[in-house]
């Protein structure tokens, strides 16, 4: 992890603005989709074709894709909700505790974030919160399973009061399938990749569509999403997951380099950044990074991580790391200095603030109660982590008396007529004259 000490180039290192261009496949990931398609393809290609083909065939396009590429080749997608009771019931106590103590605290602060209808009965308006009727969960598996996700999906829209929420995710184990039956989940498909945004945005014979669809996955799932929006809703377009730590000399270096390396092992493609307030503190961090590397059973991954995207910049106060924390813009931001409460309202963009020692990112991706799905790629300028409000539309509400409907019907009738919308004009106009909007017609003679 290199160290940079000029506050310009740290600057122009950490601003950045979303952008989702086209990704370059590695040789590997390339090599692979030429030999699935038969021709050199770029995943937006490759994801097009899987998603025409799954709209025109369904179910035999899903179980296809799911064979070819996943070496899947079960018939039934679909796994009844018996096998999700059965594997809770069979996995060990201590396990089935953390899911449910994990559920506990997720469902815990998805009531309390819950908003509330209301009315102004003067004013005449007010809003309706309305849940989506159908929403599909996206949930990552193959080479690592995440039961935590389904959690953290599935329970924010069962408490904002979806009716039917549908999770596919490819090959779930044991601890997946127990996870969807505590989160209240209603269906689930062992479907994985574009197929499997492809089959929730437009339907199949066994799997039904939605109307949004929420999670994080790979370049070629974020991909899918992004060519479904308009058909369904989407929540956001997820990258490879980030830590910003911002640590003074109050820090402990142990545990400011346990957080960064908790986030490299999940990708090479991760990005975990150092922001110290001085040369010492950064030098001594990025030695006990380099130390604890050497102990992980990832360490391959979370090298590559901490070699590509890993960075210790040194700012001259808190507030100015703070300042490049906000160019930044991090999925998860770690306040490891002294009184670190006292600068949260000092943090703009952010997924999720993390606020001294004893508040760890990876409890945030497992029992501290907010949802893990958080933007990523410098989106949390403008998006937030996944919660109730994900599954909720926002229905105005006009119930006007007649008193207001006096009042403030001249000056729309005005800005009406100003607009050239005559007939906008009328339709206040009438009500304000008492008159019928609409003349019965005479009687044919």
């Amino acid at each position: 992890m290199r160290i940079v000490t000029d506050i310009e180039e740290a600057r122009r290192l950490l601003t950045r603005r979303p952008a989702y261009a086209e990704p370059v496949l590695p040789p590997a990931a390339a090599k692979r989709t030429e030999a699935i398609f038969g021709e050199p393809l770029s995943a937006t290609e490759a994801v097009r074709r899987i998603l025409a083909d799954v709209r025109e065939r369904g179910d035999d396009a899903v179980r296809d894709y799911a064979k070819r590429i996943d070496g899947d080749d079960r018939r039934e997608l679909e796994i009844p909700r018996e096998e999700w009771e059965r594997a809770l019931s069979e996995l060990p106590a201590d396990l089935v505790d953390a899911l449910r103590t994990a559920a506990g605290r997720i469902r815990a602060y998805a009531e309390a974030s819950m908003p509330r209808s209301w009315h102004d009965e003067d004013a005449g308006y007010g809003q309706r919160m309305v849940p989506i009727e159908r929403v599909g969960l996206y949930v990552p598996g193959g080479s690592a399973a995440y039961p935590s996700t389904v959690l953290m999906s599935a329970i924010p829209a069962k408490v904002a009061g979806v009716p039917e929420v549908v999770v596919c995710t490819p090959d779930p184990g044991p601890a997946t399938l127990a996870a969807a039956a505590v989160a209240g989940a209603d269906r689930l498909f062992a479907i994985g990749g574009a197929q499997a945004i492809g089959a929730l945005a437009y339907g199949t014979a066994t799997v039904p569509q939605v109307d949004k669809i929420c999670g994080p996955g790979n370049v070629f799932v974020s991909i899918a999403k992004r060519e479904v929006y308009g058909a369904v809703d989407i929540d956001g377009l997820y990258g490879p997951t980030e830590t910003l730590v911002i640590a003074d000399e109050t820090a402990d270096p142990v545990i400011a380099a346990a957080d960064l390396l908790a986030q490299a092992e999940h990708d090479e493609l991760a990005s975990p950044v150092l922001v110290a307030t001085s040369a010492a503190v950064a030098e001594r961090i990025v030695a006990e990074v380099d130390r604890q590397l050497a102990g992980l059973d990832r360490r391959a991954i979370a090298s590559a991580a901490v070699e590509r995207n890993g960075v210790a910049v040194v700012a001259g106060s808190v507030g100015e790391a703070i300042e490049l924390a906000n160019a930044f813009a991090p999925e998860h931001l770690c306040l490891l200095v002294r009184d670190a409460a006292s600068y949260v309202d000092a943090v703009r963009n952010a997924g999720g603030i993390f606020v001294g020692e004893h508040s760890p990112e990876v409890l945030g991706d497992y029992v501290a109660g907010p949802s893990h799905v958080m933007p990523t790629g410098g989106t949390a300028r403008f998006a937030s982590s996944l919660g109730v409000h994900t599954f909720l539309r926002y229905q105005p509400v006009v119930r006007l008396n007649e008193a207001t409907l006096t009042q403030i019907g001249p000056a729309a009738a005005t800005l009406a007529r100003t607009e050239g919308l005559t007939a906008h004009a009328r339709a206040i106009e009438l009500r304000l004259e008492g008159k019928s909007a609409l003349t019965p017609p005479e009687e044919s003679r």
